[in-house]
């Protein structure tokens, strides 16, 4: 399973952090358009993302819900027809919520950098420090840390869940 490290933060000027993180970034903005079906799973979290009726991907993953840096064991597998696989997986499993968000990705380093715009509940920033096979947990968190200290963002704008478990409150 591929592993990162994440975290998620809400943030009250989109426009002023996207000049912080452009500073920051590698590369990017890449303009992003997703909606998530969540679907019920009883061991993790099972989503499938849509990104056009052409393209797509099924995630699989195991998160704690904790404020600050947290390991995500992730599997991900594309499709080129997410509506008929989302057929499939209701079918099966039911769904358990949806999230539409429009995401402006950077990259910096092994990390992705997300400015969120979430419908239905503002605009977050969330950090996913990717692990490579041999790297520790310890290693991730610290990168990830680094990013929140240089973006001035303080522990009250945390967030533990997930954009579906906040949308659910």
């Amino acid at each position: 399973m591929a592993r990162n490290i994440e975290i998620k933060a809400r943030i009250s000027n989109f426009n002023d952090l996207a000049i912080q993180v452009a500073a920051l970034a590698d590369s990017g903005p890449f303009l992003l358009f997703q909606q998530d079906t969540f679907f019920n799973c009883t061991t993790g979290f099972l989503k499938l993302r849509t990104f056009s009726q052409s393209k797509g991907e099924l995630i699989y993953y195991q998160r704690p819900s904790l404020a600050g840096p947290k390991l995500s064991n992730y599997n991900i597998s594309p499709t080129p027809n997410p509506d008929s696989l989302k057929l499939v997986l209701d079918s099966a499993f039911g769904i358990l919520g949806t999230v539409i968000k429009k995401r402006t990705l950077y990259l910096s380093g092994q990390t992705r950098i997300h400015l969120d715009q979430v419908e239905g509940l503002g605009d977050f920033l969330e950090i996913e420090v990717v692990l490579g096979e041999n790297e520790t947990a310890a290693l991730g968190e610290t990168i990830a840390q680094n990013l929140l200290d240089r973006l001035k963002l303080l522990p009250d704008q945390l967030v533990s869940a997930s954009y579906l478990e906040l949308l659910k409150s």
